[in-house]
């Protein structure tokens, strides 16, 4: 299974120049990159881990590419994104979120159906990455 959150989420993985392009756009948009990681990838999961600090002052593209490297080698069992965000308007909003880097093993999901009262179903996710502990939940070594 192919996680897909975010922008190009469908398209394959960006290559590190196709990543370079989409920051040089976002700083010449005037908006600020983020890097971010995490195990727990569900759809419902916003609170990623923060890699470094936000990059509000950073004009060149390069310096991002580098921090999403130092993400990738660090983190090689984690899902990796990049996020911009525009203050143009005196607060933080997101215009920009895509992935740039997925673990080796993606497990996906299983969908869990409960009837309720009246009729009524529900669905809800849940990871398979989850039968295993934080840290070796994708790659080499998960166990499920």
């Amino acid at each position: 299974m192919r996680l897909t959150q975010g922008q190009f989420s469908f398209l394959p993985d960006l290559t590190d120049p196709e990543i370079a392009a989409q920051c040089a756009y976002a700083l010449d948009q005037g908006w600020s990159m983020a890097v971010e990681f995490t195990d727990d990838p569900h759809p419902r999961n916003v609170y990623w881990e923060m890699w470094g600090a936000p990059m509000f002052d950073l004009k060149d593209p390069a310096g991002v590419v580098i921090e999403v490297n130092a993400c990738r080698e660090a983190q090689p069992r984690c899902y990796v994104r990049l996020l911009a965000f525009d203050a143009s308007k005196g607060f933080e909003t997101l215009r920009m979120s895509f992935i740039v880097h997925r673990p080796p093993d993606e497990p996906g999901f299983e969908l869990i159906r409960a009837d309720g009262p009246g009729r009524n179903i529900g669905y809800t996710l849940r990871p398979y990455a989850a039968d295993a502990p934080p840290g070796r939940r994708y790659g080499p070594g998960r166990t499920p």
